[in-house]
C-alpha cells in the first residue's frame, strides 16, 4: 500500500536534508509553466498502465531510494506510486496526497522586524508567492490584517500565535490572481472590512466600509494611513503604518513592479495624451503607475520598510527573491536604486509595462468573483486559482 504525504510534509522535506526524488506526472504544458521544486517530469495518465514503461521510468529517477509522485489532484499519481510499488523493490513510493492542488494551499509565516511595539507577520503563500499580513499593536494585542487569501483560517492562526486579535480587515484592491477571504474573515469574526473608496466604482457588490486617500486607521497605539496608489488596478490602496513600514500591494514588489493592464483590459478605455492621441488600456495603467511610483511611494523617507502583497515564484517552482519562510521586503532606497524600471523616463515605463507577460490563470473569473458578480462554490475555488500569479511586470 503506498503512504500518501502532506503537501506540509512534502514542504518539510524540500526545506530539509532528506533524500528523495520528486516525479510530476502531469502532461508537459501543466509541468513547464508551474511546479514544485525540484521536480523532473515523467507523464504518466490517471488509467495508464505501467507495463513496458518501468524501464523509462528508472532512467528518469536514476538510482534513488525514494520517490514521491505528484500531479495535479493526486489521481494520476497516485496511480503510477501504486503501480510502482507493485512493479519494483527498487524504491520506496510516496503520492502526495492532493497534488499541485495541495500544495497551492501550502503556508509559511514570517515576523517582520520593524521595531517597537509594531508586530507584523507576513503570511506566505508559498506555491502562489501571495503575501498578506497580520500588522498589529504588541502593547494593546490589537490588529488588522491585509490582504487575506480564502485560506482565512492561516490568518486566524498568525494572529493567535503573535498574541493579536483581528479587529479589522483591509483588502488593497480587487485581486485578479487569487480568492480574497477578506469579506468571508471580516463576518466571520464580526469586525469591519475596508476596501479603499474606488472600489465602488468597480461595482465590488460586497458591503465594506471605504477608506480615503490620507485616511488614518488607528489599531492599538499604531496608525495605518490608507494612500490612494491607482496603476495596477484603480481602486488600489497601499497602507503606510507608523512611518516605518508600507504595504505595497501589487504597486511595488521586492524587486519589479505589479503589471497595468489586468483591470485596464477589461472593458474598452482611452486616455487623450498630452499630444491629442489616444493611449492604450495598458497604457492607462502604466501611466497612473508610473505617477503612483514617482509622486506617492518613492517619496517616502528610503528608510520605510516595503512589504509587497506578492512574490513572483518562478516556473521551477521557487521564490525569484528571498527564501518561504522568511519576510519578503526591501526598502524605498534600495527599490529606488536597485530596480531598473524605476529609474525610466516615463514613456520609457510604459513602454515597458506593454510587455508584462502571461497572465494570471483565470484572472477574469478571479476578478468577478472578488467583485461578488460571479458565484464561486468553495470547493471549486482552489482549482480556479492554480498555476503562477503572473502578478508582476
Amino acid at each position: 500500500m503506498v503512504t500518501t504525504l502532506s503537501p506540509d510534509r512534502l514542504a518539510a522535506m524540500l526545506d530539509g536534508d532528506e533524500s528523495f526524488t520528486l516525479v510530476d506526472t502531469r502532461p508537459e504544458e501543466s509541468y513547464e509553466s508551474w511546479r514544485v521544486p525540484g521536480a523532473i517530469h515523467f507523464p504518466f495518465g490517471p488509467e495508464e498502465e505501467l507495463d513496458g514503461r518501468l524501464e523509462e521510468f528508472d532512467e528518469t529517477v536514476g538510482d534513488a531510494d525514494r520517490v514521491v509522485t505528484i500531479c495535479a489532484k493526486g489521481i494520476s499519481s497516485g496511480n503510477l506510486a501504486t503501480q510502482l510499488s507493485s512493479a519494483t523493490d527498487d524504491h520506496e513510493v510516496n503520492a502526495v496526497d492532493g497534488g499541485m492542488k495541495g500544495w497551492s494551499g501550502v503556508y509559511e509565516t514570517a515576523a517582520v522586524d520593524a521595531g517597537g511595539d509594531l508586530t507584523i507577520v507576513q503570511v506566505q503563500r508559498r506555491a502562489k508567492g501571495c503575501l498578506g499580513y497580520v500588522v498589529g499593536c504588541a502593547a494593546t494585542g490589537e490588529a488588522v490584517v491585509v490582504d487575506p487569501t480564502a485560506d482565512v483560517e492561516e490568518f486566524v492562526v498568525a494572529a493567535e500565535e503573535a498574541g493579536l486579535t483581528i479587529d479589522g480587515v483591509i483588502d488593497t484592491h480587487v485581486h485578479a490572481d487569487h480568492v480574497s477571504g477578506g469579506r468571508e474573515l471580516a463576518d466571520r469574526l464580526e469586525v469591519p472590512y475596508y476596501m479603499g473608496e474606488h472600489a465602488a466604482d468597480r461595482d465590488v457588490t460586497a458591503e465594506f466600509t471605504p477608506l480615503a486617500h490620507l485616511e488614518v486607521l488607528s489599531v492599538g497605539d499604531r496608525e495605518v494611513k490608507a494612500l490612494y496608489t491607482p496603476g495596477h488596478t484603480s481602486d488600489m490602496l497601499s497602507l503606510l503604518v507608523d512611518d516605518r513600514a508600507v504595504l505595497t500591494a501589487d504597486t511595488l514588489h521586492a524587486e519589479s513592479t505589479g503589471r497595468t493592464e489586468l483591470e485596464f483590459g477589461e472593458v474598452p478605455r482611452a486616455l487623450e495624451t498630452g499630444n491629442g492621441e489616444t493611449a492604450s488600456n495598458g497604457e492607462e495603467g502604466a501611466r497612473l503607475l508610473y505617477e503612483t511610483l514617482q509622486r506617492t511611494i518613492l517619496t517616502q523617507p528610503e528608510q520605510i520598510l516595503v512589504l509587497p502583497g506578492h512574490v513572483p515564484v518562478t516556473a521551477e517552482g521557487e521564490f525569484d527573491t528571498g527564501t518561504p519562510g522568511k519576510p519578503i521586503t526591501t526598502t524605498i532606497h534600495d527599490a529606488r536604486t536597485g530596480i531598473d524600471v524605476l529609474r525610466l523616463e516615463e514613456d520609457e515605463f510604459v513602454d515597458r509595462m506593454a510587455d508584462a507577460g502571461e497572465k494570471p490563470a483565470n484572472f477574469e473569473e478571479i476578478i468577478e468573483t472578488n467583485r461578488g458578480t460571479r458565484e464561486q462554490p468553495p470547493e471549486d475555488r482552489v482549482e480556479l486559482e492554480m498555476g503562477p500569479n503572473n502578478c508582476s511586470a
